[in-house]
């Protein structure tokens, strides 16, 4: 089985966003038994808590469920559980590189994957309050990922 893991910074805004979006995007292209999606924050700052009221209410608005899904830091462990890591903004990537040390680890912007868009950093709605962008951001950017997916060009 395929794993893929969103980080951003406390795991509470846009990785648990992304996580639930692309396991509904999993289901609906019947591939949610092949590809395991997780998320994990930076930070333990929010451990153990479910996601934002701004995700949730645009999750919700789109009825993707999010329900089970509960904070918690990214661990060196999981550089071993997950063939790929996606990370939201260069602070995400500059973190995971650093507790990756010396083992390679397959690391991508989520925005890698948004066709027509040059921007890089997925924006934080913790602190922008724009939770809406953030998803369109992030609907696009699983989108894409999952179009190499499917084309087989990733993972």
């Amino acid at each position: 089985m395929n794993s893929i893991l969103f980080v951003c910074h406390g795991n509470i805004c846009r990785s648990p966003m992304a996580e639930a979006l692309f396991r509904d995007l999993l289901l609906r292209n019947n591939l949610s038994t092949k590809v395991k999606v997780d998320s994990a924050g930076i930070g333990n700052w929010h451990f153990g808590k479910p996601p934002h009221q701004g995700t949730c209410e645009v999750l919700s608005k789109r009825k993707i469920p999010y329900e089970n899904i509960t904070a918690r830091q990214i661990t060196k462990e999981d550089f071993n559980k997950f063939d790929l890591i996606i990370v939201m903004d260069e602070r995400n990537q500059k973190s995971i590189k650093e507790l990756a040390g010396n083992k390679a680890i397959n690391v991508h912007y989520l925005s890698e994957f948004i066709t027509e868009s040059d921007c890089i950093d997925i924006p934080d709605p913790y602190h922008t309050g724009e939770f809406e962008k953030a998803y369109q951001l992030i609907h696009a950017g699983c989108q894409g990922l999952l179009k190499k997916i499917l084309s087989k060009e990733i993972l």
